[in-house]
């Protein structure tokens, strides 16, 4: 049942993903530019388009590279990785909005976006080391039986 949650969780977060990458898209200009500083990184619009949408492509597929690999554990992995996938979604999002405030040409804050950008990468990092002690935590808590 859980990994059937974490399974719409994760469809949820990825349409979620291109609806604001669409929008984000549409304001952006020709030329995007990825630093604030004097010697900034400048790329194509159409360059952000492919290379956003391949990578969040190859890393959504590995969704279904994993589930064919492991179809006969119990569950747990799965919802854990439906779950890492749905935080490099967030993460996407979080990049996507920093790159369009960035080429907004508005006057902002950029340290309370910072919060945001390492929160997500923070999450990201605690769950991927929650499936490891979550089953060593099981290994050792568990009875044997006689």
């Amino acid at each position: 049942m859980i990994p059937k949650i974490f399974k719409a969780v994760w469809f949820l977060s990825l349409i979620g993903f291109m609806m604001i990458f669409m929008y984000v898209y549409a304001s952006l200009p020709e030329n995007v530019v990825f630093s604030d500083a004097t010697d900034a990184v400048v790329a194509s619009r159409d360059l952000v388009f492919y290379l956003s949408v391949t990578v969040v492509a190859v890393v959504n597929a590995l969704v279904f590279v994993v589930s064919k690999l492991y179809k006969r554990s119990d569950g747990t992995f799965s919802a854990w990785f439906y779950g890492q996938i749905i935080l490099l979604n967030f993460f996407f999002c979080t990049v996507v909005g920093f790159v369009y405030l960035l080429n907004s040409g508005e006057k902002f804050s950029y340290d309370r976006l910072g919060i945001v950008i390492y929160g997500s990468i923070s999450l990201i990092v605690l769950w991927s080391i929650g499936l490891p002690i979550y089953q060593i935590s099981r290994r050792f808590s568990s009875k044997q039986a006689i």
